[in-house]
């Protein structure tokens, strides 16, 4: 198979291994393929953490009559395949019970459990690896993973509505920017990110319950910076059945799905920051949306302890005062949507 015909099949891989976007943290995203002939005889993507991976799903999706041909096909994989026990067996170890002679891989595990594992088991079984097909775009598909592994840090996704003369919210009021359609998007990107993040002035003055109700996917974990404990039992982050993470000065303890985690870190804002996303690391967190407020916003910009961002701008409101929005620093702007009256700005870090 030419190599032209290698990236279709890939790019099947890497449509499928989204599917599973906000379902398989801290996994990563994985799909796979299988191909007899130039005919797809079997898919399989990551669907849901702690169950079977991508490899697994798809060649159990071989239908009957086609079992015989999954020894003659190439399988695609969009990530080297595992070589370890976890929650499931090595999908290195299956590929070489289903004789498989040829595999075809996006990009390697950065995983130190797996990297290079993986495929030195399905090499030295005499099967015939090809490795960086599309290996960027594979690469982007487990950015979260990779962060966290190799940055030693969860992946970080800025949030934040502003009006059109820059302003984040009235003074100690709860004010509405962004347009309903706006307002269900941001509900999905909260139903993808393992975690979400808020100040305490935001936890007291807007008393959100950051879900996504709005969204049918999953509720992220919520973590609210707290350090001195001033929310009280009548806030939703306290007082539903959702779990919550409280990060503050000095509390230690565990309460109705409730964690109070103190950071010991009184010396700085900055230094309780970085120690509490050190924390978050240590809990096994890999991916956060930081949805405000402003000064929480800007001290994950000016620690530079961000990788994207997304900015709502509803370009027909004026607020004329209040709080100014926060200002990103080494960005570049990737992609701008419009939703209504609403213009949204994705930017990354730039390193």
């Amino acid at each position: 198979m030419n190599a032209v015909a290698h990236e279709i099949y890939m790019r099947r891989c890497i449509e499928l291994a989204r599917k599973g976007l906000g379902k398989v943290a801290p996994n990563p995203m994985v799909g796979a393929v299988l191909v007899h002939n130039n005919r797809i005889i079997g898919e399989g993507y990551h669907q849901e953490y702690g169950k079977a991976h991508a490899e697994v799903n798809c060649i159990n999706s071989v239908s009957a009559d086609n079992k015989y041909l999954i020894a003659d096909s190439t399988i695609y994989v969009s990530l080297e395949p595992c070589a370890h026990y976890g929650k499931t067996p090595p999908c290195a170890d299956l590929i070489v019970a289903s004789n498989i002679k040829k595999v075809v891989i996006g990009c390697a595990d950065p995983f130190e459990a797996v990297n290079g594992k993986g495929i030195a088991i399905l090499k030295n079984a005499g099967i015939d690896v090809i490795t960086g097909v599309l290996e960027t775009e594979c690469k982007k598909l487990i950015k979260r993973f990779t962060t966290y592994h190799l940055g030693k840090r969860p992946y970080i996704v800025l949030k934040w509505a502003e009006s059109n003369d820059g302003i984040i919210a009235k003074v100690n009021e709860r004010t509405a920017i962004s347009n309903a359609l706006s307002n269900r998007l941001v509900h999905r990107w909260r139903s993808e990110e393992q975690a979400i993040l808020v100040g305490t002035n935001t936890a007291i003055i807007d008393n959100p319950k950051l879900n996504s109700r709005l969204f049918p996917g999953r509720d992220p974990l919520r973590i609210v910076i707290d350090r001195q404990n001033k929310l009280d039992g009548s806030n939703h982050l306290l007082s539903d059945d959702l779990p919550t993470i409280v990060l503050n000065d000095h509390l230690n303890k565990t309460n109705n799905r409730k964690q109070f985690i103190a950071v010991d870190a009184s010396e700085s804002e900055s230094a309780f920051l970085e120690k509490s996303i050190l924390k978050l690391y240590e809990a096994g967190i890999t991916s956060i949306l930081v949805e405000g407020g402003a000064k929480t916003l800007q001290s994950f910009i000016d620690a530079g302890l961000w990788d994207e961002a997304r900015v709502i701008t509803n370009a027909t409101l004026n607020l004329q005062n209040g709080i100014d929005a926060p200002r990103l620093l080494n960005s570049t702007l990737i992609k701008t949507l419009f939703l209504d009256t609403d213009r949204i700005q994705y930017y990354t870090r730039s390193l």
